[in-house]
């Protein structure tokens, strides 16, 4: 990757991190840039793939979706067309907010945030109905103490 980050990067990087609803100019003032300079950083780390959009965040609770559940997944299956339809499959469903391949004891992790047990319930008979899995193992979160916490720049 021939792209360098630097400080002034980094700067930007942590300020919309912050608020993504903040306007370039606001962003070039806050920075002490000029909107030019803002304009061209800022279009160099979209371009590189630093940048991955915009989104809102959205607090769970205000929405009814009291349950995080982490799902830990065992297989006995690694052959490349097994895991194309995993994640195939496991991206259907929606409830899944986070998804990881991991070593150790497990395979992968999911992260689901839902209403409730019975929905809960829903997915993971939706999950288990889609591969072979060798086991599955959920994890309720009681409280979450922090959540979606910006990347360390």
């Amino acid at each position: 990757m021939g792209f360098k980050i630097d400080q002034i990067d980094r700067a930007l990087l942590k300020a919309l991190q912050s608020d993504a609803s903040l306007s370039q100019r606001e962003l070039a003032d806050r920075l002490n840039l000029s909107q030019n300079t803002c304009w061209r950083r800022l279009r160099a780390l979209d371009e590189h793939g630093v940048l991955q959009g915009s989104t809102a965040r959205i607090d769970r609770q205000a929405l009814g979706l009291d349950l995080v559940v982490f799902v830990m997944l065992r297989t006995r299956h690694h052959s490349a067309d097994w895991l194309a339809q995993f994640r195939r499959h496991v991206l259907t469903i929606p409830e899944v907010v986070d998804f990881h391949r991991i070593g150790g004891d497990y395979d992968y992790q999911l992260k689901v945030v839902t209403e409730d047990m019975p929905s809960y319930d829903r997915v993971y008979q939706r999950l288990i109905a889609g591969v072979e899995l060798d086991s599955v193992t959920s994890y309720f979160a009681m409280e979450t103490i922090a959540e979606g916490r910006p990347l360390p720049l």
